[in-house]
């Protein structure tokens, strides 16, 4: 027997039954970047038996980087991803700093890099808090589908969702005035930048920053005082114990573009502090497994099994000690007081974090605004070359590293790409089966119970597309289909 529901319009669930269990596909998952689906299987009575988050798409820029040389790789990585794609742009260009030699940026293209990636943070953290997040979050996990959208926000919450529009548009202004686009751009080279702000381009950021700054703040009391009308429920939902990874600045500071890395477990025991990132692979490892083509790191020291963590906002708020701008610090630590701390280890805290980051970076921009290196000249150095390059930095979504080797000619023979979804994969799979034990087990499936799966899966953000770089034989279709839509023929590789 075949049913079918419905998360959204137009997008079927499909269910087949098969040695005892019949199996439930949230496919695809919606209000995320890329393609990904959920699937359940369940008992006949209904009881959760397996909850696994799928992605389906499969990318391979780590194969097709290589017979490149290191000089287009900034530029190239960019199309992982039309959200992010100046993440991957600063760090391919810090991992080629390394093959160059640039072990010290000048002052200005230190702080243009910086300038370009706080824009990033800016605009990702608005779009998702207020495109794809605060319809769950304001109309309710549950509520009508049809409403819970961009459109139904903009109707219900038409001064919110112009201030969505408009911080982000502010974010992508800065990355154009940094790297010459909006979307992939070309700004940072090796060993540098190619180009710097105007008195005119930063006199017209400065008249937007106060107003961004403010509505920053404002989103942060926001989601507080969403937790504070639902605290039942956000404190335990998608609840679970994680380690926790991220850059931190040597003094201990939130720096989102550069630092070493810190992990700690779930009791804030350290498990690494300040380590340099030039050798990640001494403490961090990956496995593959058959049913999904986004790899699960882990921490060496602790194993597969038990060295999975979490990245992102959540991670790196709660695991920094302090925030350099005024505001957001101070923000940092009201979050971390509330509910006794329960709201920092929370799944939907992530969501808390996000604006507390989203403020730091509009106040970030502002002082850099003010710094006359921006309008500095002396954009790019040179040193002893070297074969290899590893490039960190922390993406909106979390901790994103590139790895890069070369040969002789200048020529990628080797890249390794672990971007912060597919650090958050185990812990992905762990909150969708946390929710589907909770809110699914012995329940009749409906659109609502089934979007709290989803809204699990959007507190991380994830970046679907950006994660696909499996290791290994992984299996291919392949379907020739006519004009008229029959299947001519088909040939698989597992």
């Amino acid at each position: 027997m075949t049913e079918s529901l419905s998360t959204s319009p137009g997008v079927a669930l499909e269910t087949a039954s098969g040695d005892g269990l019949r199996r439930v596909a949230i496919d695809p998952l919606s209000r995320v970047e890329g393609h990904g689906k959920v699937t359940l299987l369940l008992d006949a009575e209904d009881r959760v038996q397996q909850a696994r988050l799928h992605i389906v798409e499969f990318r391979g820029f780590e194969k097709f980087i290589q017979g490149r040389p290191y000089w287009e790789v900034p530029v190239m990585v960019q199309r992982l991803c039309g959200i992010c794609p100046v993440s991957h742009h600063l760090a391919a260009a810090k991992a080629c700093d390394m093959i160059v030699g640039a072990t010290t940026l000048t002052p200005s293209a230190e702080k243009l890099r910086r300038l370009m990636h706080y824009g990033q943070i800016l605009q990702s953290h608005a779009l998702h808090f207020f495109h794809l997040s605060s319809p769950d979050l304001l109309f309710g996990f549950d509520s009508d589908a049809s409403r819970r959208n961009i459109v139904g926000l903009a109707a219900a919450h038409p001064e919110l969702a112009r201030r969505g529009v408009l911080l982000r548009k502010l974010g992508q202004e800065v990355i154009r005035m940094t790297s010459g686009k909006r979307i992939h751009g070309t700004g940072a080279i090796p060993g540098g930048v190619n180009r710097n702000l105007s008195a005119e381009e930063r006199q017209q950021l400065r008249a937007a920053l106060p107003e961004a700054i403010d509505w920053s703040r404002q989103a942060v009391q926001l989601v507080r005082q969403l937790f504070e009308d639902n605290l039942a429920v956000y404190r335990e939902f998608a609840s679970f114990e994680a380690n926790t990874l991220a850059l931190v600045r040597a003094d201990g500071a939130m720096d989102l573009y550069h630092g070493g890395l810190r992990a700690r477990d779930p009791d804030g025991n350290t498990l690494l502090d300040d380590v340099d990132y030039a050798h990640y692979w001494e403490h961090i490892l990956e496995e593959v497994k058959p049913w999904s083509y986004m790899k699960f790191p882990f921490l060496r020291q602790l194993g597969a099994d038990k060295g999975w963590y979490r990245v992102g906002p959540l991670s790196r708020v709660t695991q920094c000690d302090f925030i350099p701008t005024p505001q957001a610090d101070a923000e940092r630590i009201a979050f971390l007081a509330f509910d006794a701390g329960r709201a920092a280890r929370a799944t939907l805290g992530f969501h808390w974090a996000r604006m507390i980051e989203m403020l730091h970076a509009a106040e970030v921009i502002a002082e850099l605004v003010d710094d006359d290196d921006i309008s500095g000249s002396e954009l790019v150095v040179r040193g002893s070359s070297a074969r290899r390059g590893v490039g960190v930095i922390e993406a909106p979504r979390g901790t994103l590293i590139h790895h890069y080797t070369v040969d002789e000619n200048d020529m990628v023979v080797r890249a390794n790409l672990i971007v912060s979804t597919t650090h958050n994969n185990q812990s992905m799979n762990v909150a969708i089966r946390e929710v589907a034990r909770r809110y699914l087990d012995g329940r009749t499936l409906t659109e609502g119970l089934l979007n709290h799966i989803e809204v699990a899966i959007r507190a991380f953000d994830p970046c679907l597309s950006c994660a696909t770089h499996a290791l290994g034989q992984m299996p291919l279709a392949v379907e020739l289909v006519s004009n008229g839509g029959d299947l001519l023929d088909r040939r698989s590789r597992y």
